[in-house]
């Protein structure tokens, strides 16, 4: 069985009255904005607003030579818009994706419409593709522009309903689009994915997609098909990816990850029997998996960026942000104090 969600067992890092009441306000708040339109635009000329050009995220250097996200308020960015000729009507496209701890309403806003190189001049930053700005932020940073861009793409690909192929119309917040033909509203969605850490005990098993960086390896992945249940994915996938069949599934967490769509990643680790792991791969699905040791583990979660090109060639795995990195950390942390799997 799924373990039990771990925030539920840690205690607060602060006195509870104080975290759920900053908490729930910002959440009310944000549900506020979601229902009421006029709410909405008035928290629009206050906020903060994440541009993007064409998916990408604009983000600035900073002084250290480090990068961060790059927010605008609308009294910002009206005239620059206007700079650029389009006119007050592009701001109104905003999309709401949340609020700040400081009580800020948080927006997204794609301008794609106009030219990359002026936009960034202007603003002082510099639009980076989000695989590699994964690399580039920190903290919370890096879920915040993929929020923000996993609903931009979403009203980019929904302006049609699916039943009429009438024009979908949305909220101010972006949180919906309705058809009046057909009387349907659309809500932004998300693909449910398993991925998996599979240990023999001492190892774990890694693979990589053609279509990887060099190098690259990650935990096992898959969408979950219709009508099954996450064990039933996640021991499918493995089968047919590497031969393998697990045993032990224990939950570790979940994440939003926005490659290549919008998908709802539910993390878990499974082992399965030293006498059992021969591993068998489906070349069709992975051009190559095989079983790593804890030491070549602690090599590769030292390599904290991609290599550059002409670098000799090292093993290296997704960014601290993405969740297949957390489930490698931690049974690494466990193998280290003796245990052989969550």
């Amino acid at each position: 069985m799924l373990r039990p969600l771990r925030i539920l067992l840690s205690p607060p890092k602060c006195p509870l009255t104080r975290c759920c009441s900053g908490y729930v306000s910002r959440m009310r708040f944000v549900n506020r904005l979601q229902e009421d339109d006029d709410a909405c635009a008035a928290a629009l000329q206050n906020g903060r607003i994440f541009l993007f050009h064409s998916l990408s995220p604009l983000l600035q250097r900073t002084n250290r030579g480090t990068f961060r996200t790059s927010a605008l308020t609308a009294s910002d960015l009206q005239p620059i818009l206007k700079n650029l000729g389009s006119d007050g009507s592009l701001l109104k496209e905003s999309v709401l994706i949340g609020c700040s701890e400081q009580n800020q309403a948080e927006f997204c806003l794609d301008v794609g419409q106009l030219d990359q190189a002026a936009v960034e001049e202007q603003c002082g930053g510099t639009f980076v593709d989000l695989r590699k700005a994964f690399f580039l932020l920190k903290g919370a940073e890096a879920p915040l522009v993929a929020k923000g861009q996993a609903l931009l793409r979403w009203h980019q690909t929904n302006r049609f309903c699916s039943a009429t192929g009438q024009p979908t119309q949305r909220n101010q917040a972006g949180s919906h689009r309705f058809c009046s033909s057909s009387s349907t509203t659309y809500y932004p969605q998300m693909s449910p994915v398993v991925i998996v850490l599979v240990s023999d005990g001492t190892r774990c098993l890694l693979g990589r997609q053609a279509s990887f960086p060099r190098g690259l390896y990650s935990a096992l992945a898959g969408f979950c098909n219709m009508g099954e249940t996450l064990e039933e994915a996640l021991r499918r996938e493995v089968a047919e990816e590497v031969g393998l069949e697990v045993q032990n599934i224990s939950y570790s967490s979940s994440q939003h990850w926005p490659f290549p769509h919008s998908s709802f990643m539910v993390a878990c680790h499974a082992s399965v029997s030293p006498t059992h792991s021969q591993v068998d791969v489906d070349h069709s699905e992975l051009e190559e998996a095989r079983w790593f040791s804890l030491d070549e583990i602690t090599c590769a979660l030292q390599v904290k960026a991609p290599p550059r090109r002409g670098d000799p060639p090292v093993i290296w795995l997704p960014p601290p942000h993405a969740v297949a990195n957390r489930l490698i950390t931690e049974w690494a942390d466990l193998q280290r104090h003796g245990k052989d799997g969550p």
